[in-house]
């Protein structure tokens, strides 16, 4: 391998973990999907998330990237009491996106973490919480569950992440 080989490599091993490429296939994947918009923010997440805990579900803003809406609901998240109303319709998206050539059409080779916010959320929201698997190389899609990543993914390795 001559050098510039190995920069090129090293390029795209840096392109993976890069923050701002992942809030790049969070934004091209909530544009292809008309019923959902991006985590509010501010009041409006606390909000939300105070209607869940009003529900016995208390969750991380950081556990999920996007929310679903069926076309035909309007809530307004500024009013608690429209989120309540609406919260049975509501499924919160954790999007994971790729841009290796490596993983394939079924997102076999596709290597990313689930934190424990992200888990602790998939056990309290059941079915109303999702995880998109976003391929920026192909624009393809596929919505699945952490329990069904956890039973199909090859191997594991649990880390805990600490900020001094």
């Amino acid at each position: 391998m001559n050098p510039q080989e190995v920069i090129e490599l090293k390029k795209k091993h840096l392109l993976r973990f890069a923050n701002e490429n992942g809030a790049k296939g969070e934004f091209e994947s909530i544009e292809a999907n008309e019923d959902w918009i991006p985590r509010p923010k501010g009041q409006q997440l606390k909000n939300i998330l105070l209607a869940l805990e009003q529900t016995g579900i208390v969750i991380k803003r950081s556990s999920f990237d996007a929310i679903s809406i069926p076309s035909n609901i309007r809530i307004d998240f500024d009013d608690i009491e429209s989120i309540m109303n609406f919260l049975p319709d509501i499924t919160f998206i954790e999007i994971k996106s790729a841009n290796q050539e490596r993983v394939k059409d079924d997102f076999s080779g596709f290597f990313f973490a689930l934190t424990e916010n992200e888990i602790s959320a998939a056990e309290q929201l059941g079915s109303r919480h999702k995880v998109a698997l976003f391929n920026k190389i192909t624009s393809k899609m596929v919505m699945t569950t952490v329990k069904d990543i956890v039973a199909r993914s090859r191997s594991m390795t649990w880390q805990v992440s600490v900020q001094l």
